[in-house]
């Protein structure tokens, strides 16, 4: 729901900017403005940089990926672990987040737990050197291993990279 509100007030941001664009170039159309041994600046393209120069300001204000405070933060299209879902047929490419808090070798590839603040996931990938206590931003595919034990599903969700 906040999502929802999220688009509809940049919507209506985007919206807003544009009717201001607009009328600015409804005021300066019969503005010519010349300068630089007499190249001129037609209206249109007086109000396609008024235009440009709204809309980069407005970028300004949107939340900037990087390192924010003590939360170490890449991006916005980072999952939180817990978020990652136990379906059979999941196969959605996640960014995961995270600190190695273990790792296990495997035949050609190594496993490594992975734990965010939400979380633990196992990651399976090629990467052979992720220490204990390393900070990584994973890319993979959202696995499911089903387990059914004695009428129970002890199915494990990971991670194989991409």
């Amino acid at each position: 729901m906040g999502t929802d509100l999220m688009k509809l007030a940049t919507n209506q941001a985007v919206k807003q900017k544009f009717a201001q664009s607009m009328a600015f170039m409804q005021q300066t159309k019969n503005l010519s403005l010349s300068f630089l041994d007499g190249h001129r600046i037609v209206p249109y393209r007086l109000g396609l940089i008024f235009l440009l120069v709204v809309g980069l300001s407005s970028c300004g204000s949107l939340t900037s990926p990087g390192l924010n405070g003590t939360n170490f933060k890449i991006g916005t299209n980072v999952t939180p672990i817990r978020e990652i879902k136990p379906e059979q047929d999941n196969q959605a490419t996640v960014y995961i987040q995270g600190q190695v808090e273990n790792q296990a070798p495997l035949m050609k590839q190594w496993a490594y737990q992975i734990n965010d603040s939400t979380g633990k996931i196992w990651v399976v990938t090629n990467q052979k050197n992720l220490g204990k206590g390393t900070q990584v931003v994973i890319k993979g595919k959202v696995r499911y291993r089903s387990i059914p034990l004695g009428g129970k599903e002890l199915g494990e969700v990971y991670l194989e990279e991409e």
